[in-house]
């Protein structure tokens, strides 16, 4: 059976408006205009499921789509907020880590700084890919591994001798 199911214009105009939004962040990750996408709306939408679901029904039965775009933008701004503060955040733990860590290596620095560097695109590594950001031996990225554990820079996950697994965990943490 065919049935027709009649889409308030306001509501549509929230979805094509959601949709759009969609696809422009889409476009600059795509475009490499953004690395990633910064802004999770996804996150505030489902700490704020109710009020998401009361705001789409207001648009659907009264019309209301001012009520919802002031839902959005409140969504925008607490996400854009959080943005900030962690990326403050990171700045700061990369400043620290680097002044008080990274430049007391001595002549493993320059080796050290690349690792580290890489730590904030990819978090979680093992020796071989210590080995190959830094270009040094196996012996030499062991070592590297094992003074970022000592310094607390990196965080060794297994408890095995081999094929070990090390975090970057303070950096992971700022984003819970």
């Amino acid at each position: 059976m065919l049935s027709i199911c009649f889409i308030p214009q306001s509501l549509m105009a929230v979805i094509r408006f959601s949709v759009l939004m969609t696809i422009l962040g889409l476009y600059l990750v795509a475009n490499h205009i953004l690395e990633k996408p910064i802004l999770y709306l996804s996150e505030f939408f489902e700490k704020n499921k109710g009020l998401y679901y009361d705001n789409l029904t207001r648009v659907r039965t009264h019309n209301d789509l001012t009520q919802w775009i002031k839902f959005f933008l409140t969504g925008i701004i607490e996400t854009a907020t959080n943005s900030v503060e962690t990326l403050e955040k990171i700045i700061e733990l990369k400043t620290h880590i680097e002044k008080d860590k990274i430049l007391t290596m001595g002549k493993r620095s320059k080796h050290a700084i690349d690792l580290f560097h890489k730590l904030f695109s990819k978090p979680v590594v093992t020796v071989a890919e210590i080995q190959k950001i830094t270009n040094l031996s196996v012996k030499a990225s062991n070592e590297l591994a094992r003074i970022f554990v000592e310094k607390n820079i990196l965080k060794e996950t297994t408890g095995y001798k081999r094929n070990r697994i090390f975090v970057f965990e303070e950096y992971i943490r700022l984003f819970k």
